[in-house]
């Protein structure tokens, strides 16, 4: 019989906090899978909800180090969440998807600028506006998948700012409700990836171009 491990946070509101993110995950994904990292006591639950072309992570203290590198279902993974307990059971290993063998690294990350977390989740909110009105106004023989994805390219590739980001970074930290408090959100990168770190998590891209020079992180 194989013996699950749990995970126990070191920090209050931990296990809440993973659950809302799981339900919001499994909101756009029902059978989305994650994969889970932990070791010297700090764990990382990585996924890449559908649709987006973003690698998100949250990151947690653990109360005890556990080593762990598993690829599970987040709907099991949800149902493992103890919130009294401030804990969580992984599940069973399960078949994951290619991009869980291409992960963002841990470490070697530069920072390189801030930018507001109103202005992104202003920016975020106007996109997804955007996309709803012109979806809207498409008449109904038009309105197909393959026409909507085009539009949603189409916005979600836009820079965010002129930060190098890509404006679906903001999207997915707004959709996954990573957008938490009024804190600056930081700007890192590391070899072709690039990062929005959040007070709820992170979002990953890798870069389309050469790395930037001299970049303004001011939105506009």
């Amino acid at each position: 019989m194989t013996v699950r491990k749990r995970l126990v946070f070191a920090d209050p509101a931990e296990a809440a906090g993973l659950d809302a993110f799981l339900k919001r995950l499994l909101r756009w994904e029902k059978n989305a899978a994650v994969r889970i990292q932990a070791s010297a006591g700090v764990v990382g639950i990585f996924a890449k909800p559908a649709r987006f072309e973003v690698v998100v992570v949250r990151t947690a203290r653990l109360l005890e180090p556990v080593d762990v590198d598993i690829t599970v279902s987040a709907g099991e993974l949800l149902e493992g969440v103890d919130e009294p307990a401030e804990a969580v059971t992984v599940p069973d290993a399960v078949t994951g998807p290619p991009w869980t063998g291409v992960l963002p690294p841990r470490g070697g990350w530069e920072a390189f600028g801030e930018v507001p977390s109103d202005a992104v989740r202003a920016v975020a909110a106007a996109a997804v506006g955007e996309f709803r009105e012109r979806a809207e106004k498409l008449a109904q023989k038009d309105r197909t998948r393959e026409t909507l994805d085009a539009i949603a390219e189409e916005i979600w590739s836009r820079p965010l700012g002129r930060t190098q980001l890509p404006l679906r970074t903001a999207h997915a930290a707004h959709a996954l409700g990573f957008l938490i408090g009024d804190a600056p959100l930081g700007l890192l990168r590391t070899g072709p990836w690039l990062r929005l770190r959040t007070p709820g998590g992170s979002v990953v891209v890798r870069s389309r171009g050469e790395r930037g020079q001299g970049l303004s992180v001011t939105p506009v």
